[in-house]
């Protein structure tokens, strides 16, 4: 299987003042660089998919990619972004990753991989379990690129939410441990950010 991974940093930020969140600090380093090196240790080759101003990006060592439909409407429109980047080259899935979510496992790649080739699967998702409830973090998931036409017509439909559209294909559902604490804990807010700090021990 020959994966992308795609960061996805589409949104706005709005719960925190229009801010980008990936770049806020944790101990030395942003929630971004946290990212990038924890997927860039798991696939030969990432992206980042963002709206606005690009060059904000930068000073950041990985490709950076717009939504390619416009208007903000949503993760969806990330994912698609990557399976159009990813159809030209070469890449036959990708893997994406929420941008303000620091603590995601190691092994997502591998798991999510292994889930999908034992079983045929277009489309599998990461989930944890919280309260003896299972919980599904539909941003954090490997998409088959064939499925790329199929989305961009669900969006142009008006589909918005993720795990509607992952449902429709069969999506797989791949259960990670929390040991300690919820692996796909995202930052909202700054006291999500202080907990965050928290929990690697700088406060």
């Amino acid at each position: 299987m020959n994966t992308l991974g795609v960061i996805l940093a589409g949104g706005q930020a709005q719960r925190m003042g229009g801010i980008d969140k990936g770049r806020l600090n944790i101990g030395d380093a942003s929630i971004l660089e946290i990212i990038t090196n924890c997927l860039s240790d798991q696939l030969e080759k990432i992206v980042l998919n963002a709206n606005g101003d690009l060059s904000r990006f930068s000073d950041l060592k990985i490709q950076v990619i717009p939504d390619t439909i416009k208007g903000y409407v949503g993760p969806l429109a990330g994912i698609l972004s990557g399976m159009r980047f990813a159809e030209k080259n070469g890449f036959t899935s990708i893997l994406t990753v929420a941008s303000d979510t620091p603590f995601f496992p190691a092994d997502l790649a591998n798991k999510l991989s292994n889930v999908s080739l034992k079983e045929n699967a277009l489309i599998s998702i990461a989930a944890t379990k919280q309260n003896n409830k299972l919980v599904r973090h539909p941003t954090f998931g490997l998409w088959s690129v064939s499925l790329a036409d199929d989305l961009e017509k669900n969006i142009h439909d008006g589909l918005r939410k993720i795990v509607l559209w992952a449902d429709k294909h069969s999506a797989k559902t791949v259960l990670f441990p929390s040991v300690k604490y919820d692996p796909f804990f995202n930052i909202n807010t700054h006291s999500d950010l202080e907990e965050a700090q928290r929990r690697i021990g700088i406060f």
